[in-house]
Protein backbone atom coordinates (compact mmCIF):
# COMPACT_ATOMS: atom_id res chain seq x y z
CA UNK A 1 0.00 0.00 0.00
CA UNK A 2 1.33 3.61 -1.01
CA UNK A 3 2.23 6.08 2.05
CA UNK A 4 -0.24 8.95 2.31
CA UNK A 5 0.57 12.35 0.95
CA UNK A 6 2.53 14.71 3.20
CA UNK A 7 3.08 18.19 2.90
CA UNK A 8 5.75 19.79 4.66
CA UNK A 9 5.70 24.10 4.79
CA UNK A 10 9.21 25.53 5.29
CA UNK A 11 12.22 24.83 3.35
CA UNK A 12 14.85 25.23 6.22
CA UNK A 13 16.46 22.38 7.84
CA UNK A 14 13.51 20.90 9.81
CA UNK A 15 11.75 21.05 6.70
CA UNK A 16 14.06 20.01 4.39
CA UNK A 17 15.33 16.78 6.57
CA UNK A 18 11.59 16.10 7.45
CA UNK A 19 10.48 15.59 4.07
CA UNK A 20 13.09 13.84 3.02
CA UNK A 21 13.03 11.78 5.81
CA UNK A 22 9.04 10.98 4.89
CA UNK A 23 9.99 10.07 1.14
CA UNK A 24 12.66 7.84 2.12
CA UNK A 25 9.43 5.93 3.45
CA UNK A 26 7.61 6.18 0.30
CA UNK A 27 5.69 9.28 1.34
CA UNK A 28 4.42 11.23 -1.34
CA UNK A 29 6.10 14.48 -0.29
CA UNK A 30 5.06 18.23 -1.28
CA UNK A 31 7.24 20.77 -0.03
CA UNK A 32 5.89 24.30 -0.20
CA UNK A 33 8.51 27.47 0.84
CA UNK A 34 7.49 31.07 0.66
CA UNK A 35 10.42 32.41 -0.13
CA UNK A 36 14.03 30.88 -0.77
CA UNK A 37 15.77 27.49 0.46
CA UNK A 38 17.42 28.06 3.59
CA UNK A 39 16.41 31.86 3.17
CA UNK A 40 15.76 31.95 7.01
CA UNK A 41 17.82 31.58 9.48
CA UNK A 42 19.08 28.35 7.49
CA UNK A 43 20.79 29.78 5.34
CA UNK A 44 23.82 30.91 7.87
CA UNK A 45 27.55 30.36 7.65
CA UNK A 46 28.38 28.80 10.73
CA UNK A 47 27.94 25.65 10.88
CA UNK A 48 28.59 24.25 13.83
CA UNK A 49 26.73 21.30 15.73
CA UNK A 50 28.04 20.87 19.09
CA UNK A 51 27.21 19.16 22.10
CA UNK A 52 25.70 20.17 25.34
CA UNK A 53 28.43 19.71 28.46
CA UNK A 54 28.02 15.96 29.71
CA UNK A 55 26.64 16.79 33.28
CA UNK A 56 23.01 17.31 34.62
CA UNK A 57 21.72 15.00 31.84
CA UNK A 58 18.19 15.33 31.25
CA UNK A 59 15.75 14.47 27.89
CA UNK A 60 16.81 17.29 25.50
CA UNK A 61 20.65 16.64 25.53
CA UNK A 62 20.03 12.56 25.36
CA UNK A 63 17.96 13.83 22.30
CA UNK A 64 20.53 16.31 20.89
CA UNK A 65 23.61 13.21 21.52
CA UNK A 66 21.12 10.64 19.51
CA UNK A 67 20.80 13.32 16.48
CA UNK A 68 24.65 14.33 16.63
CA UNK A 69 25.19 9.78 16.58
CA UNK A 70 23.27 9.11 13.81
CA UNK A 71 24.74 12.51 11.70
CA UNK A 72 27.34 11.10 10.09
CA UNK A 73 24.90 8.31 8.15
CA UNK A 74 22.48 10.46 7.70
CA UNK A 75 24.83 13.15 5.95
CA UNK A 76 26.31 10.30 3.68
CA UNK A 77 23.39 9.71 2.61
CA UNK A 78 22.35 12.80 1.65
CA UNK A 79 25.36 12.62 -0.39
CA UNK A 80 25.37 9.61 -1.45
CA UNK A 81 21.59 10.29 -2.97
CA UNK A 82 22.44 13.52 -4.60
CA UNK A 83 25.92 13.74 -5.28
CA UNK A 84 26.38 17.09 -3.86
CA UNK A 85 28.58 17.84 -0.94
CA UNK A 86 27.19 18.77 2.69
CA UNK A 87 29.82 20.21 4.03
CA UNK A 88 29.78 17.53 7.23
CA UNK A 89 32.61 16.52 8.81
CA UNK A 90 33.07 15.36 12.67
CA UNK A 91 36.23 17.83 13.33
CA UNK A 92 35.80 17.91 17.27
CA UNK A 93 36.63 21.03 19.12
CA UNK A 94 38.92 22.73 21.24
CA UNK A 95 38.00 25.44 23.97
CA UNK A 96 40.59 26.95 26.30
CA UNK A 97 40.45 26.52 30.48
CA UNK A 98 40.73 30.09 32.01
CA UNK A 99 40.87 28.70 35.23
CA UNK A 100 41.76 26.44 38.42
CA UNK A 101 38.24 25.59 38.84
CA UNK A 102 37.29 25.19 35.39
CA UNK A 103 40.00 22.82 35.05
CA UNK A 104 38.69 20.47 37.95
CA UNK A 105 35.67 21.11 36.47
CA UNK A 106 36.76 19.99 33.27
CA UNK A 107 38.22 16.74 34.54
CA UNK A 108 35.05 15.78 36.06
CA UNK A 109 33.29 16.41 32.74
CA UNK A 110 35.49 13.87 31.33
CA UNK A 111 34.24 11.43 33.58
CA UNK A 112 30.97 11.93 32.62
CA UNK A 113 31.47 11.97 29.60
CA UNK A 114 32.75 8.49 29.56
CA UNK A 115 29.66 7.14 30.75
CA UNK A 116 27.22 9.34 28.60
CA UNK A 117 28.83 8.99 25.22
CA UNK A 118 30.28 5.58 25.98
CA UNK A 119 32.61 4.43 23.32
CA UNK A 120 31.21 7.13 20.58
CA UNK A 121 32.92 10.17 21.24
CA UNK A 122 35.92 11.27 24.25
CA UNK A 123 35.57 14.48 26.25
CA UNK A 124 39.66 15.06 27.17
CA UNK A 125 41.83 17.65 28.92
CA UNK A 126 44.87 18.32 27.12
CA UNK A 127 47.92 20.62 27.39
CA UNK A 128 48.64 23.27 24.89
CA UNK A 129 51.82 23.54 22.51
CA UNK A 130 51.30 26.12 21.11
CA UNK A 131 50.43 24.96 17.61
CA UNK A 132 48.66 28.25 15.26
CA UNK A 133 45.63 27.02 15.57
CA UNK A 134 44.98 26.84 19.33
CA UNK A 135 43.79 29.38 21.63
CA UNK A 136 45.59 30.41 24.74
CA UNK A 137 44.61 28.95 27.67
CA UNK A 138 45.80 30.74 30.87
CA UNK A 139 45.80 27.52 32.57
CA UNK A 140 47.64 26.01 29.96
CA UNK A 141 45.16 23.17 28.80
CA UNK A 142 42.34 22.80 26.42
CA UNK A 143 39.11 20.86 26.19
CA UNK A 144 38.94 18.43 22.85
CA UNK A 145 35.79 16.75 22.66
CA UNK A 146 35.60 14.79 19.31
CA UNK A 147 31.64 14.49 18.73
CA UNK A 148 31.64 17.98 17.74
CA UNK A 149 31.23 18.17 13.84
CA UNK A 150 30.43 20.71 11.50
CA UNK A 151 28.33 21.54 8.53
CA UNK A 152 27.98 23.98 5.46
CA UNK A 153 24.31 25.03 5.95
CA UNK A 154 24.00 26.33 2.32
CA UNK A 155 25.54 23.06 0.88
CA UNK A 156 23.36 20.72 3.49
CA UNK A 157 20.17 22.63 2.17
CA UNK A 158 20.88 22.30 -1.39
CA UNK A 159 22.25 18.60 -0.87
CA UNK A 160 19.10 17.65 1.08
CA UNK A 161 16.79 19.24 -1.57
CA UNK A 162 18.22 17.14 -4.72
CA UNK A 163 17.73 13.93 -2.45
CA UNK A 164 14.28 14.96 -1.69
CA UNK A 165 14.01 14.90 -5.45
CA UNK A 166 15.71 12.49 -6.10
CA UNK A 167 13.23 10.33 -3.92
CA UNK A 168 10.24 11.76 -6.11
CA UNK A 169 9.63 14.71 -3.61
CA UNK A 170 8.26 18.41 -5.20
CA UNK A 171 9.65 21.41 -3.80
CA UNK A 172 7.44 24.47 -4.36
CA UNK A 173 8.61 28.34 -3.84
CA UNK A 174 5.95 30.31 -3.35
CA UNK A 175 2.05 28.91 -2.61
CA UNK A 176 -0.03 25.72 -3.34
CA UNK A 177 -2.45 24.19 -2.04
CA UNK A 178 -1.90 21.59 0.87
CA UNK A 179 -1.78 17.39 0.52
CA UNK A 180 -2.55 15.06 3.16
CA UNK A 181 -1.02 16.37 6.46
CA UNK A 182 0.77 19.08 7.13
CA UNK A 183 4.01 19.90 9.11
CA UNK A 184 4.55 23.55 10.13
CA UNK A 185 8.24 24.06 9.53
CA UNK A 186 8.13 27.86 8.72
CA UNK A 187 10.41 29.40 11.58
CA UNK A 188 9.89 32.68 12.99
CA UNK A 189 7.15 33.28 11.17
CA UNK A 190 5.32 30.11 12.05
CA UNK A 191 6.53 31.07 16.12
CA UNK A 192 4.59 34.38 15.35
CA UNK A 193 1.67 32.70 13.93
CA UNK A 194 1.45 30.21 17.26
CA UNK A 195 1.80 33.43 19.30
CA UNK A 196 -1.87 34.80 17.78
CA UNK A 197 -3.43 31.34 17.57
CA UNK A 198 -2.94 30.36 21.30
CA UNK A 199 -2.97 33.88 22.64
CA UNK A 200 0.12 33.87 24.30
CA UNK A 201 3.86 33.74 23.54
CA UNK A 202 4.97 30.58 22.48
CA UNK A 203 8.52 32.01 21.16
CA UNK A 204 10.32 34.34 18.74
CA UNK A 205 13.00 35.43 16.83
CA UNK A 206 16.43 36.34 18.03
CA UNK A 207 18.64 37.79 15.55
CA UNK A 208 21.81 36.57 15.12
CA UNK A 209 24.82 37.88 13.34
CA UNK A 210 28.02 36.06 11.53
CA UNK A 211 30.48 36.35 9.09
CA UNK A 212 33.40 33.91 7.14
CA UNK A 213 37.20 34.84 6.56
CA UNK A 214 39.13 33.32 3.50
CA UNK A 215 41.78 31.01 5.51
CA UNK A 216 42.38 27.33 4.69
CA UNK A 217 42.05 24.85 7.72
CA UNK A 218 39.23 22.56 6.89
CA UNK A 219 40.49 19.62 8.91
CA UNK A 220 41.60 21.16 11.82
CA UNK A 221 38.97 21.60 14.76
CA UNK A 222 36.23 23.92 15.55
CA UNK A 223 37.34 26.43 18.46
CA UNK A 224 35.01 27.72 21.26
CA UNK A 225 36.92 30.77 22.80
CA UNK A 226 34.31 32.84 25.56
CA UNK A 227 31.27 32.19 23.76
CA UNK A 228 32.67 32.55 20.07
CA UNK A 229 32.60 29.95 17.92
CA UNK A 230 35.19 29.60 15.33
CA UNK A 231 34.61 26.76 12.34
CA UNK A 232 36.83 26.17 9.41
CA UNK A 233 34.78 24.04 6.39
CA UNK A 234 36.10 22.62 3.38
CA UNK A 235 35.70 25.37 1.16
CA UNK A 236 38.88 27.33 2.03
CA UNK A 237 36.78 29.20 4.89
CA UNK A 238 36.37 30.13 8.53
CA UNK A 239 33.04 31.04 10.12
CA UNK A 240 32.75 33.40 13.24
CA UNK A 241 29.58 33.42 15.11
CA UNK A 242 27.67 34.69 16.42
CA UNK A 243 25.95 37.17 18.18
CA UNK A 244 22.29 37.01 19.99
CA UNK A 245 19.86 39.47 19.77
CA UNK A 246 16.44 39.62 21.50
CA UNK A 247 15.91 43.45 19.87
CA UNK A 248 17.05 44.77 16.82
CA UNK A 249 16.36 47.54 14.10
CA UNK A 250 17.20 45.59 11.04
CA UNK A 251 16.41 41.94 11.48
CA UNK A 252 19.05 41.17 8.27
CA UNK A 253 21.35 44.09 8.66
CA UNK A 254 25.03 43.63 9.81
CA UNK A 255 26.49 46.38 12.20
CA UNK A 256 28.86 47.53 14.91
CA UNK A 257 27.91 44.24 16.97
CA UNK A 258 29.21 42.12 13.85
CA UNK A 259 32.50 44.45 14.01
CA UNK A 260 33.07 43.72 17.33
CA UNK A 261 32.53 39.84 16.49
CA UNK A 262 35.62 39.85 14.30
CA UNK A 263 37.85 41.72 16.42
CA UNK A 264 37.59 39.16 19.36
CA UNK A 265 38.06 35.91 16.97
CA UNK A 266 41.52 37.91 15.33
CA UNK A 267 42.40 38.85 19.05
CA UNK A 268 41.64 35.04 20.06
CA UNK A 269 43.25 33.80 16.95
CA UNK A 270 46.14 35.98 16.14
CA UNK A 271 46.51 33.59 12.68
CA UNK A 272 43.38 34.62 11.41
CA UNK A 273 44.61 38.93 11.82
CA UNK A 274 44.83 39.52 8.29
CA UNK A 275 42.62 37.14 6.86
CA UNK A 276 40.02 38.81 4.17
CA UNK A 277 36.48 38.67 5.44
CA UNK A 278 34.02 37.14 2.45
CA UNK A 279 30.32 37.37 4.03
CA UNK A 280 28.66 39.09 6.26
CA UNK A 281 25.01 37.62 7.62
CA UNK A 282 22.31 38.45 9.67
CA UNK A 283 18.59 36.80 10.13
CA UNK A 284 16.18 35.53 12.98
CA UNK A 285 16.45 32.72 13.96
CA UNK A 286 12.76 30.83 16.16
CA UNK A 287 13.26 30.84 19.55
CA UNK A 288 10.70 28.89 22.05
CA UNK A 289 10.21 30.41 25.30
CA UNK A 290 11.27 26.86 26.44
CA UNK A 291 14.07 27.02 24.57
CA UNK A 292 13.76 23.39 23.52
CA UNK A 293 12.39 22.63 20.13
CA UNK A 294 8.70 22.58 19.63
CA UNK A 295 7.25 19.24 17.97
CA UNK A 296 3.86 18.04 17.52
CA UNK A 297 0.26 18.28 17.10
CA UNK A 298 -0.70 21.70 16.31
CA UNK A 299 -3.61 22.50 19.14
CA UNK A 300 -7.02 22.33 17.77
CA UNK A 301 -5.59 21.93 14.51
CA UNK A 302 -6.48 18.08 12.98
CA UNK A 303 -3.96 16.94 10.74
CA UNK A 304 -1.84 20.20 11.10
CA UNK A 305 1.74 19.44 13.17
CA UNK A 306 4.55 21.89 14.03
CA UNK A 307 8.15 21.59 14.07
CA UNK A 308 10.10 24.99 15.18
CA UNK A 309 12.25 26.32 17.54
CA UNK A 310 15.36 24.89 16.48
CA UNK A 311 17.98 28.38 17.79
CA UNK A 312 21.11 27.61 17.74
CA UNK A 313 21.00 23.48 17.13
CA UNK A 314 18.44 23.05 14.32
CA UNK A 315 21.16 21.51 12.38
CA UNK A 316 22.30 19.36 14.87
CA UNK A 317 18.62 18.43 15.91
CA UNK A 318 17.25 17.97 12.79
CA UNK A 319 18.27 13.97 11.65
CA UNK A 320 16.61 13.22 14.75
CA UNK A 321 13.85 15.62 14.69
CA UNK A 322 12.92 14.37 11.03
CA UNK A 323 12.45 10.79 12.26
CA UNK A 324 10.27 11.60 15.31
CA UNK A 325 8.25 13.49 13.03
CA UNK A 326 7.48 11.10 10.18
CA UNK A 327 7.23 8.46 13.47
CA UNK A 328 4.02 10.72 14.70
CA UNK A 329 2.52 11.89 11.36
CA UNK A 330 3.05 8.73 8.51
CA UNK A 331 2.85 5.83 10.95
CA UNK A 332 0.96 7.48 14.62
CA UNK A 333 3.93 6.63 17.10
CA UNK A 334 4.43 8.86 19.15
CA UNK A 335 7.88 9.03 20.51
CA UNK A 336 8.36 13.38 21.13
CA UNK A 337 10.45 13.84 24.29
CA UNK A 338 7.98 15.52 26.73
CA UNK A 339 9.88 18.35 26.74
CA UNK A 340 9.72 19.28 23.35
CA UNK A 341 5.92 18.54 23.40
CA UNK A 342 3.35 21.87 21.72
CA UNK A 343 1.71 22.91 24.51
CA UNK A 344 -2.12 22.31 23.42
CA UNK A 345 -4.33 25.06 24.90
Amino acid sequence: MARPDLTVRGGGIFGLCIAYEAAQRGARVRLIEAHAIGGGASGGVVGALAPHVPESWNTKKQFQLDSLLIAPAFWANVTTTSNLPTGYARTGRLQPIPDAAALTLAHQRALTAATLWQDHARWTVIPTTNAPWQPHSPTGYLIHDSLTARIHPILALTALAAALRAHGGEIIIGNAPDQGPVIWATGTDGLNDLNTALARKIGSGVKGQALTLRHHAAHLPQLLIDGLHIVPHDDGTVAIGSTSEPQWTDATSTDALLDALLRKARAALPILQNAPVLQRWAALRPRATSRAPLLGNWPHRPGHYIANGGFKIGFGMAPMVAQVMVDLVLDQHDTIPADFRMPQS
